[in-house]
């Protein structure tokens, strides 16, 4: 039997350079357990922080290391930016499992549709949307899933003249009132995220959030119960159990997410049946919005006052580590990890056929 050789692409630009590589480990052991021995050849290939792709034998080192590669001075010179590695041309199917601009965003998706070979994930468009936090909330709307209150804010709305940042404050006082969240509209993780609660800290977390994109979102703050859930499939996707996500912390910031014990993950969620059903049903319509493929994971607000679900975002290209809520959600519902990495495998190649 000819295996599959499985091109595992991991790293990347994005301040989530660290959780691609641990990704990139669990789905590498994942596929040279049990079955997939048989069925699959994983070839890795490493992008380095300045976007500079490595071949199978630094890749691998990487994965042994669990930690970035460190290039001497001499390596890195941009000379060999756009080249691939040779071995970039034996791949029968690509697995990407990059986190964050720059990986989840649409621009490797475009960049493996040139290639022609299948991809595990959702495509250009979809992941872009996903991506783009304005975008994506444009797209739900249209879906007619609920959502938080939100205004657009363009950073040129910021950095302008003394007269429009006092009058932007003000509208979003008005339309929002406290607390509320200003984020970047293209960053994952949480970067860039502030909860404020006063015209001072509005004004301060606005000109960070400017820092990392020209477009941010502010959202208004609401009291709920932060769920989840994961979705698989192409046009006739299935939703997974439904997770929970409880912390200590003021909100879910990029230090509670990352750092060992600041966060539980409750699988499944202790709600109502019919609350659960409706998030699932929500879920795969938030993925039908995006035209999404292979994966997702879609986030919600559980009002519990009130019994209102609220979709909070859909993640493409979620974190795929073996504490990861994506994939703890699939073993819940009874799909294995190795499993779960062999039919989106099995999904990529399907979605090549039918596109």
């Amino acid at each position: 039997m000819t295996k599959l050789k499985v091109g595992l692409l991991f790293g990347g630009c994005s301040g989530e350079h660290e959780v691609s590589i641990s990704s990139a480990r669990a789905i590498a052991q994942a596929l040279k357990s049990g079955e997939n021995t048989n069925k699959y050849e994983v070839l890795p290939f490493y992008i380095q922080k300045n976007g500079i792709w490595q071949g199978v034998e630094i890749a691998q080192q990487v994965l042994a290391a669990g930690s970035p590669y460190l290039p001497t001075d001499e390596q890195q010179g941009k000379h060999n930016l756009w080249q691939f590695p040779s071995q970039a041309s034996e791949i029968d199917v690509w697995f990407p499992i990059l986190h964050g601009p720059n990986g989840e965003d649409g621009t490797v998706q475009g960049l493996l549709k040139l290639m022609q070979v299948p991809f595990v994930g959702t495509p250009a468009l979809g992941s872009a949307v996903g991506m783009d936090k304005l975008a994506m909330k444009t797209a739900f709307a249209q879906a007619g899933l609920p959502q938080v209150k939100y205004i657009a804010v363009n950073r040129s709305q910021i950095y302008s003249n003394p007269c429009v940042f006092p009058k932007l404050c003000d509208e979003i006082e008005a339309t929002l009132g406290y607390p509320c969240f200003v984020k970047p509209a293209n960053l994952g993780s949480s970067v860039g995220i502030a909860k404020v609660r006063s015209r001072a800290q509005l004004e301060t977390a606005l000109d960070n959030a400017a820092s990392y994109d020209r477009r941010l979102i502010v959202e208004a703050g609401v009291v709920a119960r932060e769920v989840e859930c994961a979705v698989l499939g192409n046009d006739q996707a299935k939703a997974s159990v439904v997770g929970e996500i409880t912390y200590t912390s003021d909100f879910y910031d990029y230090q509670t997410k990352y750092t060992a014990g600041q966060a539980d993950l409750i699988i499944p969620a202790s709600l109502p049946d019919a609350i659960t059903t409706q998030i699932q049903e929500m879920a795969i319509k938030a993925f039908a919005a995006v035209d999404g493929a292979g994966l997702a994971r879609v986030d919600f607000f559980y009002v519990e006052q009130t019994g209102e679900v609220l979709i909070n975002e859909i993640n493409t290209l979620p974190g795929f580590t073996t504490t990861s809520m994506y994939p703890q959600l699939w073993a819940a519902t009874g799909i294995p990890f190795s499993e779960l990495v062999d039919q989106l495998i099995q999904l990529a190649l399907e979605r090549k056929v039918n596109s």
